[in-house]
């Protein structure tokens, strides 16, 4: 069942779960940052894996992302995805930092980033094992900067078979009095048999 296939029903009960996901990250991120951060979906998009890398602009845009198996009742993998820009302004907030204090991302940045992509990985396959009434895990991040055709294939092992595609929730991190808003992906790339049984479970009346 291709993305385009999906019919306008079944894309608003994957934004509504989407949109679940994201009040429980930002509740979390919230408790970690000890200030406000809203999380928002504009867009929850269903693509072919080979459009993935084109997400952020173009496949050479220096990227990070934060890769997790996703373990439980369902496999397949989860990847944080930002333009590198992007995940240096995160951590600038994550880390209580002055606005454009993060030019390098060393060790302690790197595993905040990693703390965020947990806490949405948590978040976003919570809100999705509700709908589905499964248990769905994330397992312990890793990171990887690279552009970002590269570091999705190195996160997926390989570049999968033509016509495989890839679950986006576009993640818009809103700080108050705070511009511009750090974008991020968070990918949800299911095998096969996951992916039938997330579009079963969107076959709601």
């Amino acid at each position: 069942m291709p993305g385009e296939a999906l019919t306008e029903r079944h894309q608003d009960v994957l934004r509504e779960v989407a949109n679940i996901g994201a009040g429980h990250a930002a509740t979390a991120l919230a408790t970690l940052t000890r200030q406000r951060i809203l999380i928002s979906v504009p867009r929850v998009i269903i693509a072919p894996f080979r459009e993935a890398a084109t997400l952020l602009g173009t496949a050479d845009a220096p990227a990070v992302a934060v890769s997790m198996q996703i373990l439980g009742d369902l496999q397949g993998k989860a990847i944080f995805l930002m333009a590198e820009r992007d995940a240096r302004h995160l951590c600038d907030h994550v880390l209580l930092r002055p606005q454009h204090t993060t030019v390098e991302l060393e060790e302690m940045e790197r595993s905040s980033l990693k703390e965020v992509g947990n806490i949405l990985a948590g978040a976003y396959l919570n809100a999705v094992a509700e709908l589905m009434r499964m248990t769905l895990l994330p397992s312990v991040p890793t990171l990887a900067v690279e552009p970002a055709g590269v570091v999705l294939s190195h996160a997926l092992d390989a570049a999968p078979p033509r016509g495989e595609i890839v679950l986006s929730v576009e993640t818009e991190f809103h700080i108050v009095g705070v511009e511009p808003v750090p974008l991020g992906h968070f990918l949800l790339y299911p095998d096969p048999p996951a992916l039938r049984a997330i579009f079963d479970a969107l076959n709601v009346s």
